[in-house]
């Protein structure tokens, strides 16, 4: 059997459990006459578990419009609100500190995001999510 060839790859982020034809993921995989409403159902029923956070999904589409999907960690900045209890960072980074998250907090998310940061170890992870909560106006402390 042959393989099929890849059309194109399309990433997008959604949150979880709660994908409808409607734009973004209509406008994302509609040119590529992918079944829209496939996907959708297939996506809500994976990341039904984690509703009320965003995660992205990496779609591969097919030249016969078939398609898989894989699911992503949710997005640093969206841990990062989450676990700090804000909307949204600071307005002017470096001068505002909107909230502080504690280091326990902080190597949860380093652990989550793990398999997917450019980091060695732990500690490298929790560095670069520091810094991420650093220009988002959010203290560790």
């Amino acid at each position: 059997m042959a393989k099929k060839r890849v059309a194109a790859i399309v990433k997008i982020q959604i949150p979880a459990g709660a994908a409808t034809p409607a734009p973004p993921v209509g406008t994302a995989l509609g040119p590529h006459g992918v079944n829209i409403m496939d996907f959708c159902k297939m996506y809500n029923a994976q990341t039904e578990s984690q509703r009320g956070t965003v995660v992205p999904a990496e779609i591969t589409i097919f030249e016969d419009r078939s398609f898989t999907f894989i699911t992503k960690t949710p997005p640093t900045p969206v841990l990062l609100r989450a676990a700090a209890g804000i909307d949204k960072g600071a307005q002017t980074t470096g001068r505002e500190i909107v909230a502080t998250i504690t280091d326990a907090q902080l190597t949860e998310i380093a652990q989550t995001k793990m398999p997917v940061l450019n980091a060695n170890d732990l500690a490298a992870a929790k560095k670069q999510v520091a810094g991420t909560a650093r220009s988002m106006g959010i203290k560790v402390g």
